[in-house]
């Protein structure tokens, strides 16, 4: 009786990857120098990352369990990208790579070298090279883990029978750390008693310390990784963030990487959680319900405004609320969709909100990435004060309509009815004042400010990467100091006025099928800047394809593409397969020329053929 041999594996495609170049040198590899050669045998996962950047924070989580799991075939490698101005400073990207605590080697990139090479066209992109330096695969924004598992392991067995893998320890080398009372703290906040409450984020706890601000009170938490509630010793945090007071005392935490809300007692020293499940919310999943049983994505700060906790969800770009009486959650602004979009709640756009403070009239909120300082008002609709979108950022003083800031992460309320805005990566603190219009700036020399606290007279500043509070007496006078404005340094993609066709490619991965059960698997969303770009093709859609027409009478601008796919194991016997939701956003800087490309693809998993 013959046998049939099983149908043979489709040949993936294969493209010589570039070598890794970066200005900024090599990170986490005790200062060896790399290249890909140095690599041979090994499978590398290249993760093009920038440190601003929440859906790259999501990807470094997600890949731990990846890293650990196939430590000695595979080798992560972060490429460190700038978006902002600030990112381009090699002693940030040092910092960054602690704070978020990175167990991999990273290239530092300032001028983006390796990211052109690979044509890379969003942050995070993931590049997956093959034991003989060739690329196999690419993936833009989350939610890729699984799939790129899979391969991994196809990859392991197909050259291991080749003798082309090679097994061992990985290049990586922790560096020393470094003794300090805080390590990159996040928010603090003021306790009835005077101390201050601050999270230790990259320590995963908090720390009350008196009221000079120095000395320790007690720790809360192990100090590693977890979501355990209980007492002080025994409660777990993972790189916790915002801090609000409620009424009865207690201290409401944006447990970030958790993707929960946890209530610390000052009292009694207990930890609970309040919401989330500890899994990070995704697209199609419940935005309303109890708070125990619906998922939260990186709640970055918290304020008490109006009855409820107000979250600002830095992980989908929205507003949150916590009812307390009813032990709810809720979406209260922000479509999920990333940009600068004013109007009612339900319409309005954020990008990665990561700051709060409440006055009677107005909940103020920082917007990072579009270094903006916006507010919502008492009937739910959201304003700016602050800036004009995702591109434009610097140190500009004066009428707010052109004043500029860059990656705000906190807002602070000032007795006189102005804020102050902690303007990170400008390393200052700025004043705004509603009466006037006016940006000023208060205070330069700090080290990305992330937050800021008033006691008495003085504002206490949370000096992230310095480690420390710092305490200044408020200003009379504000401090000059000279403009200068910035624009993203991507290169602009030369496409052709007129038609252009937009593909966002998408291949399930290996034993996965689109997910077709309830409708439509795919979204594609698309807009421009300005808006009079697009002609025609802007709006929403279910298929990944799309011909835009470009107005020729604008030479430039950016088109901001939003794309989601569904997929499910493809096995009929299995009643309840598991499904993963691929999603991402990216804003692609145009010009328009005669001689420009008539299709821009974009890759959302996969290869572009």
């Amino acid at each position: 009786m013959s046998e049939t041999s099983p149908a043979p594996t489709p040949r993936r495609a294969r493209v010589r990857a570039p070598e890794l170049t970066g200005k900024g040198g090599w990170l986490n590899t005790g200062g060896k120098q790399y290249t890909l050669a140095d690599l041979r045998g090994r499978i590398v996962v290249l993760d093009f990352w920038t440190f601003c950047c929440i859906n790259c924070l999501h990807v470094l989580d997600e890949l731990r369990e990846l890293e650990e799991k196939h430590r000695d075939t595979v080798v992560v490698i972060g490429v460190h990208s700038p978006k902002f101005v600030h990112e381009a400073e090699h002693q940030a990207v040092v910092d960054a790579v602690e704070r978020y605590g990175v167990e991999h080697p990273v290239l530092d990139d300032p001028e983006l070298a390796t990211w052109k090479q690979y044509a890379v066209r969003a942050w995070p992109t993931l590049v997956v090279i093959d034991p003989e330096g060739y690329v196999v695969a690419q993936h833009a924004g989350e939610g890729h883990a699984h799939a790129i598992e899979r391969l991994v392991e196809e990859l392991e067995t197909e050259h291991a029978a080749k003798g082309t893998l090679r097994r061992g320890d990985g290049p990586y080398v922790p560096p020393e750390p470094e003794p300090s009372t805080l390590r990159f703290p996040g928010k603090a906040l003021l306790l009835p008693s005077g101390n201050l409450l601050v999270s230790d984020t990259t320590r995963h706890q908090l720390v009350e310390l008196e009221a000079d601000g120095e000395t320790v009170v007690r720790r809360v938490g192990q100090g590693t990784r977890g979501l355990t509630d209980g007492p002080a010793d025994q409660a777990r945090f993972q790189e916790p963030q915002g801090l609000a007071l409620l009424p009865d005392g207690t201290v409401v935490v944006a447990d970030t990487v958790n993707h929960t809300l946890r209530r610390f007692d000052p009292e009694t020293g207990l930890t609970t959680t309040l919401a989330g499940t500890g899994h990070q919310w995704m697209q199609g999943e419940a935005t309303s319900g109890p708070g125990r049983e619906v998922k939260l994505s990186s709640p970055w700060d918290v304020a008490w405004w109006n009855g409820k906790v107000w979250i600002a969800m830095a992980g989908v770009h929205q507003l949150w609320a916590y009812d307390p009486a009813e032990d709810t959650v809720s979406v209260t602004a922000g479509t999920t969709n990333e940009g600068l979009v004013d109007g009612p709640g339900s319409e309005a756009w954020f990008a990665q909100p990561s700051g709060l403070a409440a006055t009677s009239e107005r909940l103020w909120l920082a917007d990072s990435e579009t270094s903006a300082l916006r507010w919502v008002d008492l009937d739910g609709d959201v304003h700016t004060a602050v800036g004009t979108g995702l591109f434009d950022f610097g140190h500009r003083d004066g009428a707010a309509s052109q004043a500029l800031l860059q990656h705000p992460l906190g807002v602070t309320a000032l007795p006189d009815g102005s804020v102050a805005v902690s303007d990170t990566y400008n390393h200052a603190l700025r004043r705004y004042d509603p009466a006037t219009g006016e940006v000023t700036t208060l205070a330069t020399d700090l080290r990305e400010p992330s937050d800021a606290v008033l006691v008495g007279d003085d504002i206490v500043v949370v000096e992230s990467a310095r480690h420390r509070l710092t305490r200044l007496r408020l200003p009379e006078d504000a401090v000059r100091v000279e403009a200068v404005a910035h624009r993203t340094q991507r290169a602009a993609t030369e496409v052709a006025p007129g038609r252009l066709r937009l593909d966002v490619i998408f291949q399930a991965p290996a034993g996965q099928k689109l997910d077709t059960r309830y409708g439509p698997s795919t979204r594609l969303l698309v807009s421009s800047t300005p808006p009079e770009l697009l002609l025609d093709g802007e709006g929403a859609g279910t298929d990944l394809s799309r011909v835009l027409e470009l107005d020729p009478a604008v030479p430039e601008g950016v088109l901001h593409v939003s794309a989601m796919a569904a997929s499910c194991d493809d096995d009929p016997a299995d009643e309840y397969p598991a499904c993963h939701v691929h999603q991402q956003d990216w804003g692609v800087p145009v010009r328009l020329t005669e001689a420009g490309a008539d299709r821009l693809p974009l890759v959302l998993a996969g290869m572009d053929a």
